[in-house]
């Protein structure tokens, strides 16, 4: 997996983050936790570096490189499905990238649960391919669990920072409660003169998303001017990408920023070869209500009092049926063939 790509092209429009040390971070220093504040508040992107799950994250690319290379047969046995699961495969096409033309992406993934990763080899909720489980105990499970910790160790710091009483995010993404948490593996193919968007623009459901990846093509949205640009957020080497995602904003009455992003094919030479990244979303427990926790906080409470018109401070229903009805709603009528099909002829 590991190759020499082509350096990231000069002069493109690329978006500066904030770099926040983890170990620092982890043992306490006020500075790092102010730097985070700061990235999470306002574009809600950052780098992190120091990361205990880098030794992972190639033996898990490789996982993901073996199992996509998988017959489309085969990979169909751990299909998502349509019915609001994410885990398992999903094959290029099957989410909307502007729903607008019916345009869909060109992007393939691979999710393990966390739940199945950490009670290996007991199936909390399905079963992977040899592929998976080879590398489950070496590989898979270790970059889940540091990755779990680390999510841990910012939501402390964002618990604080929100003036919630001590470990109240901790509870509402408890260890030994079921949830939607995942390691992501994905793939978009070679794009020598392709233009088309390879996944298009979202927000991240969960609460924080941990990426890995080699190659740019990452934009995030930039304020400018009263409406949005597109920026590139280039590569580092030994640096996490880590965003807010919805949840956590809810939570916080939209304190916490959850941007707008999308990932389209590297620039420059970079393009010619495969885009693989490797992301982890740390999510709530299943049965967490996704509302502003305004009774828990003055901070939070003024927030959602004063939040602008159209913001979410309440889904009205926990986080697994809101991630579940998020992610039906990003299904493509490719994936309803696929469904089709699959029940045909299995």
């Amino acid at each position: 997996m590991i190759a020499n790509f082509p350096p990231f092209p000069e002069g493109l429009a690329v978006q500066d983050l904030l770099v926040v040390d983890y170990e620092l971070l982890k043992a306490g220093d006020k500075s790092q936790a102010n730097i985070l504040w700061e990235a999470a508040t306002t574009l809600g992107f950052w780098y992190l570096r120091n990361s205990p799950s880098e030794p992972f994250v190639e033996p898990v690319l490789e996982m993901g490189q073996e199992t996509l290379a998988l017959s489309l047969d085969e990979k169909m046995k751990y299909w998502q499905g349509t019915q609001g699961a994410s885990f398992g495969c999903k094959t290029t096409g099957a989410t909307h990238v502007d729903t607008d033309i019916g345009a869909t992406d060109i992007a393939e993934f691979f999710n393990v649960l966390k739940d199945d990763a950490l009670s290996y080899p007991q199936i909390s909720h399905r079963s992977y391919p040899d592929s998976v489980n080879s590398r489950m105990d070496s590989a898979v499970s270790p970059f889940v669990q540091t990755c779990s910790d680390m999510s841990g160790i910012m939501l402390d710091v964002f618990n604080d920072k929100l003036g919630l009483p001590k470990n109240t995010l901790s509870e509402l993404h408890r260890a030994d409660k079921a949830c939607t948490s995942e390691a992501r593996c994905i793939k978009v193919p070679p794009a020598p003169k392709e233009t088309k968007v390879a996944l298009g623009r979202h927000t991240d459901f969960g609460s924080v998303s941990i990426l890995f990846n080699r190659l740019g093509g990452l934009q995030i949205m930039v304020p400018h001017g009263g409406r949005g640009t597109w920026k590139y957020v280039k590569p580092r080497p030994g640096h996490a990408i880590c965003n807010v995602g919805d949840a956590l904003s809810i939570l916080s009455g939209g304190i916490l920023k959850s941007c707008v992003h999308r990932v389209v094919p590297p620039p420059g030479q970079q393009r010619q070869f495969e885009w693989w990244s490797l992301v982890y979303f740390a999510r709530p427990s299943n049965d967490v209500y996704l509302e502003a926790l305004a009774n828990d906080s003055p901070t939070i409470a003024e927030a959602a009092r004063t939040a602008e018109e159209g913001s979410v401070i309440s889904t009205g229903m926990p986080a697994a049926q809101w991630f579940a009805r998020k992610q039906s709603s990003h299904k493509s009528e490719t994936n309803k063939v696929i469904m089709i099909l699959s029940t045909m002829f299995a």
